[in-house]
């Protein structure tokens, strides 16, 4: 029976099995059509990527040796990079994707959202990060807000293909929700990333994933503004897995730093703050009893301060040089006083304006806070000063009048005497004659009051000339004062810009 089995398959094949044979060898060489999938072709895991000898596409490799040649050059790299990554054994098993399909933890065999993994090797995630524009940088809110691009890569080595089998398609793009993605997370973020994320994935056909990431990164930053507006900011992003340790997956920096610079700087449209640098390091960090590998990028960034010195220092030193020219200003009315209480007053409207800007967290006051403190200091014992002048000179000007009134009701008291003999001797003379004055009488008391009046015009006159040629004790006291607080208020004003100096320089050198 099987003899006449064997028989009757000669007979049908026509004496030959090789028909057979390459049929089987052109099914093997195309893909296969699965109709139940939206995409047409399932691509099976196991036998993509084989060798042309075994794919049964020979005579079709030996019809192009350029692309049978570079597809073995491939095939070899892909191998360097697998075995460079740890993987030296091929054991099914010993993947994440094998113990989640004993557990049966995934749906239709679809294991292709776990992470690639061979003989429990690590996932080796490139990242690259691209500094677009710097948004907002809030120092009272310790927030700094920059539009970042993110380029990742790794390899899925479960997922590749010949690019001979499929018409030389080299490269996919897959949606994003069909693969694993690493779970990155940055540590400074605040903030959820308002930009949508990338629908799809770019594949190459021996596994290499790449994803590209844009966010709006709104993160908490230290900053230091001890030298504001001159001041300079590191802020840092720092990007690693939310749940996996170091042994699952390790974080690393491609690309060139000097190239992210130059790429950023041509890029970005710089306004008050200036991009000046973009360092990466990497970092093993122990998160709540798990390893993890920390991947920082440092960005750098300078102030510019022209806007500052116009709007802030320099109007707060002219306020400086108008207290010290009201030193010329006389003492002896309000006026210098109201200009100095005035003058003092502008300067606390800029402090609190200085106020809203930097943050009341700082650990260090600032060298602009101690520039308006140090000013107001001055003005205020300015302040003082023209208080204790006018006070001395006051206390002159009342001794002044005490000794004027003094002097008035002496000579009152003359003129009263020297009046009284001439008007009892013309009321004698008149005894007789009671009825009418007589015209000399009132000739005479006319011309004794104009002598009067003539008389109290030239002792003030000269009273005055006299306490003017000699001043007051409490005058001449204050004259010393107001000079000596001169003298002294220059040297303080050039003391403390001489110590603004050097602290400055002194946090230079630290």
């Amino acid at each position: 029976m099987m003899l006449a089995g064997f028989f009757f398959l000669f007979l049908v094949s026509g004496g030959s099995t090789s028909n057979i044979s390459e049929q089987t060898a052109l099914q093997d060489d195309q893909p296969n059509f699965n109709p139940d999938n939206d995409e047409g072709f399932n691509i099976s895991t196991t036998d993509l990527l084989k060798p042309p000898e075994l794919n049964g596409s020979t005579n079709q490799n030996s019809k192009y040796p350029e692309l049978q040649q570079r597809n073995q050059n491939d095939t070899n790299t892909t191998l360097v990079k697998q075995q460079s990554q740890g993987v030296t054994n091929h054991n099914s098993n010993c993947s994440d994707r094998a113990v989640y399909n004993h557990l049966n933890l995934v749906k239709n065999n679809d294991n292709s959202k776990i992470r690639p993994s061979r003989s429990r090797s690590v996932t080796l995630v490139k990242l690259d990060v691209l500094l677009y524009a710097i948004l907002d940088v809030n120092e009272k809110e310790q927030q700094f807000v920059s539009y970042i691009w993110v380029f990742s890569r790794w390899y899925d080595y479960d997922i590749n293909w010949n690019p001979q089998n499929f018409c030389d398609i080299w490269k996919i793009y897959p949606p994003s929700d069909v693969l694993w993605t690493p779970d990155l997370t940055i540590e400074e973020m605040i903030e959820d990333n308002k930009v949508p994320k990338s629908p799809y994935l770019l594949l190459d056909y021996d596994g290499e994933v790449f994803l590209r990431s844009n966010m709006v990164v709104v993160s908490s930053c230290s900053m230091e503004v001890y030298k504001f507006p001159f001041d300079v900011q590191n802020c840092k992003l720092s990007f690693k897995s939310i749940v996996h340790s170091s042994q699952d997956l390790m974080l690393q920096n491609s690309a060139d730093h000097k190239w992210n610079i130059a790429w950023s700087l041509e890029r970005m449209t710089q306004s008050e703050w200036l991009f000046v640098n973009l360092s990466s390091s990497e970092e093993f960090v122990d998160s709540f009893g798990l390893q993890q590998t920390l991947l920082v990028y440092t960005i750098t960034m300078k102030r510019r301060s022209a806007l500052y010195i116009a709007n802030f220092l320099l109007p707060i030193m002219f306020f400086l040089g108008l207290d010290l020219a009201s030193f010329g200003i006389s003492d002896s009315g309000g006026e210098k006083l109201g200009f100095k209480v005035t003058v003092l007053l502008a300067v606390t409207v800029m402090q609190l304006i200085l106020n809203d800007i930097l943050p009341a967290s700082s650990d260090r006051i600032p060298l602009i806070a101690i520039y308006c403190i140090g000013v107001f200091g001055l003005m205020m014992l300015s302040l003082l000063e023209t208080i204790l002048m006018m006070y001395l000179l006051g206390k002159d000007a009342a001794a002044k009048e005490n000794r004027e009134d003094e002097e008035q009701r002496r000579n009152l008291k003359k003129r009263t005497s020297a009046d009284e003999s001439p008007s009892e001797q013309l009321s004698v003379a008149k005894e007789g004659d009671s009825s009418k004055p007589t015209v000399e009488s009132i000739a005479l008391e006319n011309i004794s009051d104009e002598l009067r009046d003539v008389e109290k015009t030239l002792t003030r006159v000269l009273n005055g000339r006299k306490e003017g040629n000699k001043p007051g004790y409490w005058t001449k006291v204050a004259e010393k004062v107001n000079t000596v607080f001169i003298v002294f208020y220059v040297l303080g004003v050039i003391v403390f810009l001489i110590v603004l100096f050097l602290l400055w320089n002194k946090e230079d050198e630290v």
